[in-house]
């Protein structure tokens, strides 16, 4: 029988390190990783502004129309064409960096600079946990998964619609999303924002909880515009952006391209089209607000020529992400970096892996945000309980990764070196070590470090089956952060008579 190593010190999955330290808001210290000389990131340059020179970008709005004419760009056909020096005249009035807003300002964050935001998974019709497989959202799930990024040190914010809840009725969907996020945290929110019209009930919202005064001087809101690519805003986009830009709301203007289909099966044509539609986004919401908050955003996959189905952690997709940051940086621009995203199903190697890669070029390229760091499944359509707390346990770790090597005089441990741990010994004991053991290292709680014969005489869980019950036992801690009953009630009664409105 083979002999069971005796385990001491702390347990396996404990203490957790958020337990032991506060954790705030993390920053970019690494160098960021580049893959094109400064001339190169001029020619993309270049090339993006022959597009929206010659090409044009469709808005398909006519007060977006109107706007740009206003403002002396040439639209034909609805196709604005923007002159390169105007482009960057507007883009200087973005700002660099800007504060984040949550219903509690201990939450705030701030968004440019080399600061850093994760935000959960946002959009999937369906859930997926090993008890009860792949099914519809429901309104239970989606103030689930908000609570487990109230609980989250590593989630900054509570995001958007993390999960649709199909079991409201669509029409007023939007509303009981909308009051799930304020109610259910107190972390910073992303809101709804499919249309203007659904803005505009998110904007009052908000305004209901922070005062209409409030929510214009500060930035509660963040509204992410997926440009149609190729080259193209349509109403309920365009709708979203002036809603929340005349609120002085922050846009997130991310162009989703699928090389092969949206987007030419070339890399640096990618980015350069990319480049275009996202510049011209933020030109326009300059043009709608000056000096309104913007993140220039970059989702891009390829597209698997043979089936038709979006590729996550492609080598491609990570190399057209280094490129989109880099043109970022140039322009000053806070960035939005790709999320755990992975094709899979279900959390299996495929799912790991994909995740993996999707994710951690993101953190090379000094990201200011990024949507979709948890819970993400099925190319975005299923939204995943224990993927998102192993989500989150990765994120921990990407944590540590971007707190770089501390050159505190202690790091050195000379006198444990020199003086306690003679040659051939061992610093398991040493004063230093004995000082720094419970927070030296990242221990990831869900991840397992014993021996097989440990792990086999505790039934051999998996990851998997820690994840599930580590995501259970998290909504049975959950306290819901106060609002104020007068609050609470002033929204409740807008969306009882919005709903009859609708």
């Amino acid at each position: 029988m083979a002999r069971k190593r005796k385990r001491s010190g702390p347990s396996p999955h404990g203490p957790n390190p958020e337990k032991v330290a506060k954790i705030t808001q993390p920053k970019w210290t690494l160098p960021p990783y580049e893959i094109a000389t400064t001339e190169q990131i001029q020619l993309l340059h270049d090339k993006s502004m022959q597009i929206l020179e010659e090409g044009g970008i469709a808005f398909y709005d006519d007060e977006s129309v109107r706007i740009l004419e206003a403002n002396h760009v040439k639209v034909v056909d609805q196709i604005a064409y923007f002159d390169r020096a105007q482009v960057m005249e507007w883009l200087a009035k973005a700002p660099s960096q800007f504060i984040w807003s949550g219903r509690n300002p201990e939450h705030n964050v701030v968004v440019g600079g080399d600061n850093v935001v994760f935000a959960p998974v946002a959009g999937p019709p369906f859930v997926r946990d090993m008890d009860r497989g792949r099914r519809d959202g429901s309104l239970a799930d989606l103030q689930n998964f908000i609570k487990l990024s109230q609980l989250s040190p590593y989630l900054h914010s509570l995001g958007a619609e993390t999960v649709v809840p199909s079991d409201i009725p669509i029409a007023y969907r939007h509303l009981e999303t909308m009051y799930a996020l304020l109610a259910y945290g107190d972390k910073p929110v992303m809101g709804i924002y499919h249309t203007g019209p659904i803005s505009a009930d998110a904007v009052k919202m908000a305004e209901i909880v922070h005062g209409a005064e409030t929510l214009r001087q500060n930035h509660f809101l963040h509204g992410v515009v997926n440009v149609s690519s190729p080259r193209r805003l349509d109403d309920r986009m365009l709708g979203l952006l002036i809603e929340f830009a005349r609120h002085n709301q922050i846009i997130d203007v991310t162009p989703f391209i699928l090389s092969g289909a949206m987007g030419p099966v070339s890399i640096l044509g990618t980015v350069a089209q990319l480049n275009a539609e996202a510049l011209a986004g933020i030109v326009f919401t300059q043009m709608v607000n000056p000096g309104n908050p913007c993140i220039y955003g970059s989702f891009q996959a390829v597209l698997d020529l043979q089936s038709g189905a979006p590729v996550f952690g492609a080598p491609e997709s990570q190399l057209a992400l280094y490129l989109s940051a880099q043109l970022a940086r140039m322009y000053n621009l806070p960035f939005r970096a790709a999320g755990a995203y992975a094709s899979s199903k279900i959390i299996d190697a495929q799912g790991a892996y994909e995740s993996v890669m999707s994710m951690y070029p993101s953190l090379l390229v000094r990201p200011n945000f990024i949507l979709h760091a948890a819970g993400w499944l099925e190319g975005g359509l299923t939204a995943g309980y224990e993927k998102f707390v192993l989500d989150c346990e990765l994120l921990g770790m990407y944590y540590r990764y971007l707190q770089n090597v501390s050159w505190d005089d202690d790091e050195w441990a000379l006198d444990a070196i020199i003086n306690e741990v003679p040659p051939g010994g061992h610093h398991l004991g040493s004063s230093h070590t004995m000082r720094h053991y419970r927070t030296a290292f990242y221990r990831a709680n869900l991840f397992d470090y014993d021996s097989a014969e440990a792990w086999e005489a505790r039934g051999s869980i998996d990851s998997m089956q820690r994840a599930n019950t580590k995501y259970k036992q998290l909504l049975r801690q959950y306290e819901q952060p106060k609002l104020d009953t007068a609050t609470d009630d002033a929204l409740r009664d807008f969306i009882e008579r919005r709903k009859l409105e609708l």
